[in-house]
């Protein structure tokens, strides 16, 4: 898990290194063990009030598209820099008006054994149409969890941030030397 100060040390790297006409804003720089996800807000099309949702809609993903095509080889020599710098691959993604995009990020895999009961679970998804596989089907009970619980996963990660304060401030782990006899 990334502790506070290393998610505010990787923002102020990002924030420092990403050049001042990328985004008009970096709103957000997240980590976990794997790769590092940095969004920044590019400016929406300039359109009259009165379009229409669909062709602002399109606007707005051709927008996108002509940023990431543009912004390539700047965003491609960062995250060159921050892999090399912090061991992870980096991942960009931008919002634009009420949307946000994604470009190749990381899918990672992740590995668990379910009993029967869990396994039926992600059967009843997959028989339902819900999801595609088990994997889709665990992958979209994760993010189901993760919409509903947002409080709970924030106030236990501030938790897990203070055990490792805690831990940091303990007694050294180096073992005393021993007194000697003239003591």
């Amino acid at each position: 898990m990334i502790t506070t100060e290393q998610q505010e040390k990787l923002r102020g790297w990002f924030a420092g290194r990403v050049p001042d006409d990328l985004f008009e804003a970096l709103v957000e720089v997240t980590a976990d063990r794997e790769e590092i996800t940095v969004i920044g807000r590019i400016p929406e099309p300039r359109l009259a009030e009165d379009v229409s949702a669909a062709e602002r809609e399109a606007a707005v993903q051709g927008r996108v598209q002509e940023f990431r095509e543009r912004t390539r080889e700047a965003r491609m020599t960062v995250a060159q820099e921050a892999q090399h710098r912090f061991r992870r691959k980096v991942s960009w993604g931008v919002e634009c008006g009420a949307e946000r995009v994604l470009f190749t990020h990381v899918a990672a895999p992740v590995m668990t054994r379910l009993r029967q009961p869990e396994r039926q679970v992600l059967d009843t998804l997959v028989a339902a149409g819900v999801a595609r596989s088990r994997s889709d089907a665990l992958a979209w009970c994760v993010r189901l969890v993760q919409r509903h619980t947002d409080d709970w996963l924030a106030e236990l990660r501030d938790s897990l941030e203070h055990v490792q304060r805690v831990r940091a401030q303990g007694p050294d782990t180096e073992p005393e030397e021993p007194a000697s006899d003239s003591e």
